[in-house]
């Protein structure tokens, strides 16, 4: 019984007492072998940018236990963003994504963690708002349930991610760190 009300004490600590929906805790290695950590691109569409939704997306995922290896804020160029959805180009509705993906500011972000991509994808929801689970990002957050209204991107495979991360990152863009003890405590001034 006290394991339990320890356990709903840290998801109120971690995740707000009246959080809807699942909250995604960190799960933290065993001590078993050091586990290969993946990076994956994450984007705040311009719907979400202008509903100033970027500070929820970067605290659920750092919630998470994930590492933000690189951020900016751009207006997305048409060329990127035609060999980002290269695969959607003959979509009739891939005009009207280019469009909409250029109509206003993105922040693109990498992360980096073990099991980032299946991870994000999970947290982000349901492409189709409409059918994404509360708790998920595009379930709490998603207002269209048209494809370009959807909030958020995420790369759907490691592939996938590193061919992202390649075309909207440059290398001097991304930044290895350790994560030191964050907990240490900090001498006064």
């Amino acid at each position: 019984m006290g394991s339990l009300c320890a356990r709903a004490a840290l998801r109120g600590s971690l995740c707000g007492a009246g959080a809807p929906g699942p909250c995604l805790l960190p799960r933290h290695s065993s001590g078993g072998p050091s586990q290969t950590q993946e990076r994956t691109l994450v984007a705040v569409k311009p719907d979400g940018v202008q509903r100033r939704l970027v500070g929820d997306v970067i605290r659920r995922f750092e919630r998470r236990g994930f590492k933000l290896v690189g951020m900016k804020m751009l207006q997305a160029p048409e060329s990127v963003l035609a060999q980002h959805y290269q695969d959607l180009r003959r979509e009739p509705f891939y005009p009207g994504l280019v469009s909409y993906m250029s109509s206003g500011p993105v922040v693109a972000m990498v992360w980096q963690g073990h099991n980032v991509v299946r991870t994000s994808r999970a947290m982000i929801g349901d492409t189709d708002s409409a059918a994404a689970a509360p708790g998920t990002i595009r379930g709490d957050f998603s207002i269209h349930i048209s494809r370009s209204g959807n909030v958020i991107h995420a790369s759907d495979s490691v592939e996938g991610a590193q061919r992202e991360i390649r075309l909207w990152f440059q290398s001097g863009e991304l930044v290895d760190w350790t994560d030191g003890d964050h907990h240490a405590s900090i001498p006064p001034a």
